[in-house]
């Protein structure tokens, strides 16, 4: 029995892409991994927030990081994102 949401055909695991944006700079995966199913694929995107969020300190008090994962076909799987947001409560002045 296949796991929900398998694509798996004939023992092929399917291939999986990792679209990623800051806000600022967008990559597009062209090479992508080959997964066993839409849930691992779910986790590879979650796992690589933490990441790209310490790879990638912004510049202000705001990021948004976006990973949004395609199937071979190019049709969106999934999209997860991780909001920083910095605001100062108390600023001393000297």
């Amino acid at each position: 029995m296949k796991p929900s949401g398998s694509r798996v055909i004939s023992g092929i695991m399917p291939r999986y892409f990792f679209d990623t944006t800051n806000g600022e700079t967008a990559y597009v995966d062209t090479d992508g991994m080959h997964l066993a199913d839409d849930e691992e694929a779910r986790r590879h995107a979650l796992d690589a927030l933490p990441d790209m969020a310490s790879d990638d300190m912004p510049n202000g008090d705001d990021r948004r990081l976006v990973v949004t994962v395609r199937g071979e076909d190019g049709a969106m799987v999934y999209t997860a994102s991780l909001t920083l947001r910095g605001r100062w409560t108390h600023r001393k002045r000297g």
